[in-house]
């Protein structure tokens, strides 16, 4: 692979996981059982602009809960794989649905269910803390961890890159 900074120029689309890599791995399990998640702030942010700038985001995750999938809705992300155990058929059709190619992508996974299809993007990435596995396979491996920042990380560099970042003077903060 290429240099990572050079790579990031060829970057039109986003997917994520969601435990470990836009949630913090689970804290806690609520009354049902359920993984109660928690997300950063900035993150959320990162992904509401990219989308508003014209980046297709995607979610793949084995998670299918109720509360993530609202949460995934809020910050405007319409293309979500919930419950899935092989990613790979989901990342093909993510590519048709967006008119794109795999190099064309960048996933960030942080656990051995992203291991495949990591293997079959543009640029795998992954938060500070994934699994060895993981960070073997990564072009770029984030300073922060999941759930801490490192999804905008990504995203940041991204559009930095392609000289799309914002400008705060520039942007209408009430479209948000």
């Amino acid at each position: 692979m290429a240099f990572f900074k050079e790579e990031l120029s060829k970057i039109k689309s986003f997917i994520f996981d969601v435990d470990g890599v836009i949630s913090h791995n689970v804290l806690s399990l609520s009354p049902d059982g359920d993984p109660v998640r928690t997300s950063n702030m900035k993150d959320g942010y990162a992904i509401m602009y990219a989308i508003r700038s014209g980046y297709p985001i995607g979610i793949i995750t084995g998670g299918k809960t109720q509360d993530t999938k609202g949460r995934l809705d809020r910050l405007g992300i319409t293309q979500v794989y919930m419950g899935t155990l092989d990613k790979v058929p989901c990342l093909y059709d993510f590519l048709k649905k967006n008119n794109l190619i795999a190099d064309q992508v960048l996933y960030m996974g942080d656990d051995i269910p992203d291991y495949n299809v990591m293997t079959k993007v543009g640029l795998p990435v992954c938060p500070n803390d994934a699994a060895p596995e993981i960070k073997e396979i990564s072009a770029y491996i984030s300073h922060l961890n999941g759930g801490e920042g490192c999804v905008r990380d990504v995203i940041e560099q991204v559009m930095r890159a392609q000289g799309k970042w914002c400008h705060p003077e520039e942007i209408n903060w009430s479209s948000f």
